[in-house]
Formats: C-alpha cells, sequence, structure tokens
C-alpha cells in the first residue's frame, strides 16, 4: 500500500468533505515528518493546520518557510482588513506569517522559529507549488 501524501490539495479537499458529510468535528493525522490538523467549523467551513519537521538552520543561514502544499499564497486572511506590515519585524514560532488558499480552505503558515522576519519571497496571490519559499527569517544568534 503506497503512503497518502497529505500535502496534495486534492487529498486534503477530500478529507475534507468526507468529516463534513460524516459530521466530523475534526481529524488530526501525525507522522515523524509532519502533522495535519483539519477543524470543521459551524458554518460549513475548516481550519487546516500543518506543521512539517524541519531542520533546525544554522545561525549564518536565514530560516525559510516554505509551501506545505500547492495553492494560492496570501500574505494575510483575506477576510481581514489589509494592514501592510513592514519589514523587518519581530516574531514568534507560533505566530500566523500567512496562508495558502485551496478552493475555500486555508492553511494557515506558522513561523516555526522565533526571529526577525526579513523578506517576504512570494507574491501575495500568487499560485505556489510544495516547497515554495514564502518567507525568509533571521533566527537568533
Amino acid at each position: 500500500m503506497s503512503a497518502i501524501d497529505f500535502s496534495d490539495p486534492a487529498t486534503i479537499a477530500f478529507l475534507t468533505d468526507a468529516l463534513t458529510a460524516a459530521g466530523v468535528a475534526g481529524l488530526e493525522i501525525s507522522r515523524p515528518n509532519g502533522q495535519l490538523r483539519i477543524l470543521m467549523s459551524g458554518e460549513g467551513g475548516a481550519r487546516i493546520g500543518s506543521s512539517e519537521a524541519t531542520p533546525r538552520a544554522s545561525n549564518s543561514a536565514p530560516f525559510v518557510v516554505k509551501a506545505p502544499l500547492a495553492g494560492h499564497f496570501c500574505a494575510g486572511h483575506p477576510a481581514a482588513a489589509v494592514t501592510p506590515q513592514t519589514l523587518p519585524r519581530s516574531i514568534s514560532d507560533a505566530d500566523v506569517l500567512g496562508f495558502v488558499r485551496v478552493a475555500h480552505v486555508l492553511l494557515p503558515l506558522r513561523a516555526g522559529h522565533s526571529g526577525v522576519l526579513t523578506r517576504l519571497l512570494a507574491e501575495p496571490g500568487a499560485l505556489v507549488s510544495f516547497g515554495d519559499p514564502l518567507f525568509e527569517i533571521e533566527l537568533p544568534s
């Protein structure tokens, strides 16, 4: 049996539809190399979280936040009022830097490391692929 690719937008859409049809409140899948969490909201939408195990970057090179799946890159939440964020700025490891949108599903992009957000590497609204660089973070020395 082959492994299921949980970074595939079609797989995530299928799981979201199946959870909605079954009336399930959520699903969490953990593997040694990452985690996928889908939580259904009361209004028919879903919140999806994903984390990928990444090796600690060296102090000399910035940490790059990459797209966990293919979709449209959003630098902020589409429903929020647009307030431009100035760079560089300090961030914590739990901060949401942006989103990847697949159909009606938004996948939050967490920093994963505390430091200074120095660069936006993708244009808002751009179609991104799995592994595309989105943000650059300078880690503390």
